[in-house]
């Protein structure tokens, strides 16, 4: 029995017994511990100075270390000094640049009379394969973020029809601080999944510098050990929010075995307080949810002095990226070939937009969110537009056009009017005229044309005067300018008309006059 520590069962009998009062030999009978033995362990607990309620609230861990092997060597006093310090060696480790040995020689700094270098790496690593002995990865501060959803889902009553609606968890941990995110969501589908990860990046007020999701189709297209396809959308995201995607290797639980950890955790901190009231809608499920989780990341961790929350406040906020200006809309993709117009079509909406013309015949892909659309090329975008819905109409980039189709597509009344009255008062009036006539605006762009390309014909001193003898017959064509301008009215005056005007009848033998029928 001496050559064996005793289990954390009987040591709590023996310290129990002992501050009953009962006697040592009684306490030795009834433990079946050997006497000697029996004597170290009370004088280890006695040198600790521990209370009874402090030995109640120490783990099994905890008192492993205060009565590490007492029947081999007395307790050392260096070495439970350095075991309290492991604590903040732990959190220091997590900052970037942050080295085992600099955090021994910031011990050596406090203490001179420390443990070595070789001691300290080796009691350190006993005491981290202690607190978790399957964890052997080190977590940066603002290093990695993993995601993933939980196999257990939560449910809600829609309040109108009565029906249970299952939702999916999604669950988000950060690796240093280990702050959690979950969520309720409705699916696991890409446009679900992404949102949820954008809350995350949100809740936490900042981004990682990688996401590790499972292999789920939402994230992973095609898993790989060494080359998995990401999702196109997944990686827009991220790329978005500048940070990377590392999947986890498929069937290699231990690449994500914080995100498993935090899963199991939320079966009992916040799936068993949720579960105790009915929710008619998903946003009062997720308030729920919410709750129960500030006080999750507000509790104080077992065998630390410190909740996540204050670990991530104090280590990891500083040291994530910040979010982008704008948040990031979940977009769907269409590939379609550009018309011999310039345009492609959408066909969610039944609206084309405008691309670059040298582009015609071209097969491009459209990204599209509710609020814009994108239009690529082998990569490059080369189109962008406000996403429109209204269907079988057109939105244009005049800068997209060529040259003579940009000209036609500036075509409109007020183009014509400002053109004209830039030439002259009078060829602007004439053009309005040309313009109300018409029962659409349309139908008169043609004309007007016609009529201001004649002043490279006639000039524009003659044209200005041919509509101003227009606008006195207020007769608005291209035909009736080009008729005054053929018969060089343009040149006489006013006063002299051609059309409709009262001339003398001239005299001739042959023709009666008037009083012929009297």
């Amino acid at each position: 029995m001496s050559n064996h520590p005793l289990s954390m069962i009987k040591i709590r009998l023996i310290l129990r017994l002992h501050d009953q009062g009962v006697s040592r030999h009684q306490i030795a009978a009834r433990s079946g511990t050997a006497r000697n033995t029996l004597k170290k362990y009370l004088a280890a607990y006695v040198a600790s100075g521990l209370t009874p309620e402090a030995i109640a609230q120490c783990s099994d861990k905890e008192l492993e270390e205060l009565f590490v092997a007492p029947q081999h060597s007395p307790v050392n006093e260096r070495l439970q000094q350095l075991t309290h310090h492991f604590p903040s060696v732990e959190k220091e480790l997590k900052k970037k640049g942050v080295t085992l040995l600099t955090c021994w020689e910031q011990y050596r700094a406090m203490h001179p009379d420390g443990l070595g270098k070789s001691q300290f790496k080796h009691y350190f690593a006993q005491w981290k394969g202690r607190q978790n002995p399957t964890m052997n990865q080190q977590h940066k501060a603002g290093d990695k973020c993993y995601i993933d959803f939980a196999g257990e889902k939560l449910s809600y009553t829609d309040g109108d029809t009565g029906e249970v609606i299952a939702t999916e968890v999604f669950v988000a941990i950060l690796g240093a601080s280990q702050l959690t995110y979950v969520e309720a969501v409705r699916s696991q589908q890409k446009e679900d999944f992404i949102s949820a990860c954008q809350n995350a990046l949100h809740f936490f007020g900042g981004v990682p510098a990688a996401l590790v999701p499972d292999n789920l189709k939402s994230a992973v297209t095609k898993s790989s050990r060494y080359e998995p396809t990401l999702n196109e959308t997944f990686a827009d995201f991220a790329a978005h929010y500048a940070t990377v995607v590392l999947p986890a290797r498929a069937y290699r639980p231990r690449d994500k075995a914080l995100v498993e950890g935090a899963v199991r955790i939320a079966y009992t901190r916040i799936y068993v307080p949720v579960r105790k009231a009915a929710y008619t809608t998903l946003e009062a499920l997720n308030a729920a949810i919410s709750e129960a989780l500030e006080a999750y990341n507000n509790q104080k961790r077992s065998n630390r002095p410190y909740s996540r929350r204050q670990l991530f406040e104090e280590v990891e906020r500083c040291a994530l990226a910040p979010l982008p200006q704008f948040p990031y809309h979940c977009k769907k993709q269409h590939y379609a070939t550009v018309a011999k117009n310039g345009h492609v079509g959408l066909s969610e909406d039944k609206h084309y937009y405008s691309v670059p013309y040298r582009f015609i015949g071209r097969k491009v892909k459209l990204l599209y969110s509710v609020q814009s659309v994108e239009i690529f090329f082998n990569y490059e975008r080369i189109a962008l537009h406000h996403r429109s819905r209204r269907p079988y109409q057109y939105t244009t980039d005049a800068a997209h056009m060529a040259s003579t189709h940009r000209f036609v597509a500036e075509w409109s009344p007020e183009f014509f009017t400002a053109w004209g009255h830039r030439v002259a008062e009078e060829v602007g009036r004439y053009l309005e005229g040309v313009l109300r006539t018409r029962p659409h605006p349309e139908q008169a762009y043609k004309a007007c044309v016609g009529i201001l390309s004649l002043a490279k014909k006639v000039g524009e001193p003659r044209l200005i005067n041919a509509c101003k003898r227009g606008n006195s017959y207020e007769r608005y064509s291209y035909s009736t300018i080009e008729r005054i301008l053929d018969l060089g009215l343009d040149g006489r005056d006013a006063e002299e008309e051609v059309f409709n005007e009262a001339r003398p009848m001239p005299g001739h033998n042959n023709i009666r006059g008037g009083g012929y029928y009297e």
